[in-house]
């Protein structure tokens, strides 16, 4: 990630990594946001979600709201520095309320930075409230290594490198998406802020963007690879982006979109009803496409 490197020398960003004294089990099992925090004690385990976390879960108070870490809210899992190289699956659990204010740091998201070894797979970020410097949004900040059957939904604000899924990518996002409004100055997009040589593929985004230079409804800035990826032109307010395709919100909900770009997706009758054979579901004319395993 050379560009996010440079950027890194320039600013003089001192990290830190605050410890916490509970554990996750052993077989790594994530069921509060204490057991989440512990993540940062061992950035190369294995963690399986095991129900959704939200602002009732336990430890949230102190961990993960707006009155946390002086008002900073979620400190990030990983940094520039000690990444996460480990296996995180949310099992199709939802991770809400996440509140973080942190204008002045880079990396900044529910994970920091994710190393070429890392993978997050099967979550949904929900609700959230993101504020960071550099490498913004919602899942995580920048990525080296693979996100996938993801989604998130909530508000980002950043400066550079702000996306609503990623913000900095070097890595591989696939199968996921981003509905969220993002705010930003530069390399800003609905799913990535800046893909940095990384791929996208088989994503969307549908929310808000605004920003001043490279911004984008899918991806703010790119000098990767972009394939068989949308955006809704109409509810980001963007015509243009560095990749991907531009559809009208009616083009967004209509399953030829996505079938004829190669999507695995079926139609279903209803939100409610869901063709887990299929990674996506939709409901014809009605609603954008759902991963399958959604609640």
């Amino acid at each position: 990630m050379r560009r996010i490197s440079i950027f890194l020398i320039v600013a003089g960003l001192i990290a830190g990594m605050a410890g916490c004294s509970i554990f996750p089990s052993n077989n790594l099992e994530i069921r509060t946001w204490y057991d989440l925090n512990a993540i940062r004690n061992n950035l190369g385990g294995s963690y399986i979600l095991k129900n959704n976390l939200d602002s009732t879960t336990v430890g949230y108070a102190e961990l993960a709201s707006p009155t946390a870490n002086q008002g900073k809210g979620w400190q990030p899992i990983g940094t520039f520095n000690a990444q996460f190289s480990g296996t995180f699956n949310g099992q199709g659990y939802r991770i809400s309320d996440l509140f973080i204010n942190r204008p002045d740091e880079m990396y900044v998201g529910l994970f920091g930075v994710v190393d070429n070894g890392g993978v997050i797979q099967g979550i949904g970020v929900v609700n959230g409230n993101v504020t960071g410097y550099a490498g913004v949004s919602s899942l995580t900040g920048g990525n080296e290594g693979i996100v996938s059957s993801s989604y998130s939904t909530g508000t980002v604000n950043g400066t550079a490198w702000v996306g609503g899924l990623v913000g900095a990518n070097a890595g591989t996002v696939g199968n996921s998406y981003a509905t969220g409004g993002v705010t930003g100055k530069e390399s800003v997009g609905g799913l990535v802020g800046d893909n940095i040589h990384g791929t996208v593929l088989n994503s969307y985004s549908t929310g808000g963007v605004t920003g001043n230079l490279s911004v984008g409804g899918l991806v703010g800035n790119n000098t990767g690879t972009v394939n068989n990826s949308f955006w809704d032109i109409v509810t980001s307010g963007q015509a243009t982006s560095a990749g991907g395709m531009g559809k009208t919100t009616a083009a967004m909900k209509s399953i030829a979109t996505f079938s004829g770009a190669g999507w695995n997706i079926t139609a279903v009758a209803n939100p409610g009803t869901r063709n887990l054979s299929y990674i996506w579901n939709i409901v014809d004319n009605v609603t954008y496409p759902f991963l399958s395993w959604q609640p």
